[in-house]
């Protein structure tokens, strides 16, 4: 899933460049397709900004 998603790929950790879990959010509409995908997002104040995208 993560591939089919985008959310696998090169990051820096520490600085040196590893390949894992990018932090992501893909939200899907109730059909299944993706409404809004965002990558490489902070935690801080992500929750907010995905509200405000959604309209919610």
């Amino acid at each position: 899933m993560a591939l089919a998603y985008g959310a696998w790929g090169e990051k820096l950790v520490n600085g040196e460049v590893t390949e894992g879990i990018v932090r992501s959010t893909v939200v899907l509409d109730p059909e299944g397709n993706v409404k809004l995908a965002q990558y490489r997002v902070k935690a801080q104040g992500h929750v907010a900004a995905l509200k405000d995208a959604l309209g919610i």
